[in-house]
């Protein structure tokens, strides 16, 4: 056996520094360029927020102007993305689709070979702007419906709502799928972003870093977690069956999606901003269904609580805040991607600013040094 200390999943490992996001012990709070997040969801739009991860300052009046004259002029979708999605199976996760997309995007997006930041946030821009486009557009393939056009009289939230279901979104689901993407935008050094900043530590280009982070983002360990969150209270179903259900889902050793952190340790600070807003979209929704949904998150939170001594995180309430906006299960791990994208591109240029390759070592633990035997073969 080795005497060197391994950290597996690089556990306890500080690799770098940062100035965009932190979890702050003190405060318990999730930290934008130093404010809180729960003060800027619902009280900041999601579009100025972007630009206080890419600048590092929530913008002036005339910036955040310039900002969406950008972002709307370039919502749309073209040709060659929407062929690149029809090129594939309406079987293929969303996830899936949605990494091609970015994929495509890029292909027709070059950058030059040593880009400066406002060349990288130009080309994240584009990005940022098209996904809510790729997303509805996918989901409205699937329903067999036909696709739409981006608007520009919307917010970037109002308008992602019009592209998937067609109607004048209402001001509660607005506010709720807001809130959702802000809370969502950056998490430090996670393994997406840490998948993001080793790719661009390569000197490789922002597309192959954002395709590189959906990758890690479409594990069940990630991303993911939000869809399998919502399997579960489908799974269950009812109220009344949560602690049966949880009786046989602990001795079978199950892992609860949607709860628990590896980061947070008093709970996940994002949660309680999350569970207002969709505590607005169930009241909005009044009705026997909202009610069995209700009961059933309470219930089960409730159980894991008391049993696990495990509290929700962010992908517990945003799963079901999703599913009662009406997006399919499948899509909500690439609204997580639209979101993030904000966060990755932030800490793409923070790692090409004072770049070194990222390179770990491994401990070799398998045969020790062997030579093949050569048998002489007679002709």
């Amino acid at each position: 056996m080795s005497d060197t200390e391994i950290h597996k999943g690089l556990n306890g490992v500080v690799v770098d520094e940062t100035t965009v996001s932190k979890v702050d012990a003190a405060s318990n709070s999730l930290l934008y360029r130093g404010y809180p997040v729960q003060q800027l969801a619902g009280h900041v739009p999601f579009e100025d927020v972007v630009q206080l991860l890419w600048r590092g300052e929530l913008p002036s009046d005339g910036e955040r102007a310039e900002f969406l004259r950008s972002e709307r002029g370039a919502r749309a979708l073209d040709p060659h993305v929407r062929a690149a999605v029809d090129s594939l199976p309406r079987s293929a996760h969303p996830m899936d689709v949605l990494r091609t997309a970015i994929s495509a995007i890029g292909a027709h997006d070059s950058e030059p070979a040593s880009p400066t930041p406002d060349q990288t946030y130009e080309r994240a821009l584009r990005v940022l702007a098209q996904t809510p486009a790729v997303i509805a557009y996918d989901q409205r393939r699937r329903r067999g419906q036909e696709p739409l056009e981006s608007r520009d009289d919307l917010g970037y939230s109002a308008n992602f709502l019009w592209l998937v279901f067609g109607e004048e979104p209402d001001p509660a689901d607005v506010h709720a799928f807001d809130v959702s993407m802000t809370l969502y935008a950056e998490h430090s050094f996670n393994a997406s972003t840490f998948t993001a900043r080793v790719i661009a530590s390569t000197l490789s280009d922002l597309h192959s870093a954002l395709v590189g982070a959906v990758g890690a983002l479409r594990g069940p360990l990630h991303g993911g977690a939000n869809e399998m969150a919502l399997a579960l209270l489908d799974e269950i179903h009812d109220a009344d069956r949560v602690d049966a259900w949880l009786g046989e889902a602990l001795a079978q050793k199950r892992t609860l999606m949607g709860f628990g952190h590896r980061v947070y340790k008093n709970g996940d600070s994002r949660v309680p901003t999350m569970e207002e807003a969709l505590g607005r979209l169930l009241e909005a929704r009044p009705g026997s269904e909202s009610d069995r949904l209700g009961e059933l998150y309470e219930a089960l939170q409730r159980g894991v609580l008391e049993r696990k001594n495990l509290k929700p995180n962010v992908d517990y309430p945003s799963g079901l805040a999703y599913h009662l906006l009406g997006f399919d299960t499948p899509v909500f791990t690439p609204l997580f991607v639209a979101a993030r994208i904000a966060g990755w591109t932030a800490h793409v240029v923070e790692q090409r600013s004072a770049n070194a390759l990222i390179r770990p070592l491994s401990e070799y633990v398998g045969e020790p040094y062997r030579e093949v035997e050569v048998t002489t073969v007679d002709a």
